[in-house]
């Protein structure tokens, strides 16, 4: 487990465990199985937690973010965005909705649905309200709109017929390039930041 999904946990288990403390149902048992990574058991539980007490924040946390776990991204945006009315102000809410929404708009699947270009736009507002109310200083965040920037800017690279639309494509594709510096800004030595830079860089060349 990496060092992010480490501190989400963690953060989740800070954030839930005054509400579950004096819980031992559904909630708790779906909290010990995400501790342990198990995340079907955990969305099992978490739901039947989520049927017996609806409108609960820190079982509607654990549950969007099992459902992201378990790939279920629909479900998981369908959760956070259920949290984010209860909790405007949780900021990792906005930011798993919008990487649920960027991972449907990659999918294959998605290639001839009419909605895709919706889900990265929306990918983007949610990384972009997550930065708002977190602050610029979080690479991780910026890191991921600079990669939905990217995304979007390369699926719309494919349908261009005009200057305008060329034009903004390559605006797309520097404001992915924009928050990629920032995060060297916190992160410098980050080498696989650099190469999506230069990545990036080519693609608008290549418009030109």
């Amino acid at each position: 487990m990496n060092y992010f999904k480490q501190t989400i946990l963690l953060l989740f288990v800070f954030s839930a465990g005054t509400t579950l403390a004096q819980n031992s149902g559904y909630d708790k048992l779906g909290m010990q199985a995400m501790m342990k990574g198990d995340y079907k058991v955990a969305v099992n539980q978490l739901e039947k937690a989520d049927a017996k007490s609806p409108n609960n924040a820190a079982v509607l946390k654990m549950l969007g973010y099992s459902y992201f776990q378990c790939g279920d991204f629909e479900n998981s945006i369908k959760t956070y965005s259920n949290l984010i009315t209860l909790k405007p102000s949780d900021y990792s809410a906005y930011y798993y909705r919008g990487k649920a929404r960027q991972n449907v708009a990659n999918d294959p699947k998605e290639s001839l649905n009419n909605l895709r270009e919706n889900f990265y736009l929306a990918a983007i507002k949610d990384f972009g309200k997550a930065i708002e109310i977190n602050g610029e200083e979080d690479p991780q965040l910026l890191q991921n709109r600079a990669l939905a920037y990217k995304d979007y800017a390369i699926y719309k690279s494919y349908k261009i017929k005009t200057k305008a639309e060329k034009a903004a494509c390559i605006a797309l594709f520097n404001n992915s390039i924009a928050d990629f510096q920032k995060v060297l800004l916190v992160q410098p030595q980050r080498k696989d930041i650099l190469s999506l830079i230069d990545y990036v860089k080519a693609q608008v060349a290549s418009l030109k």
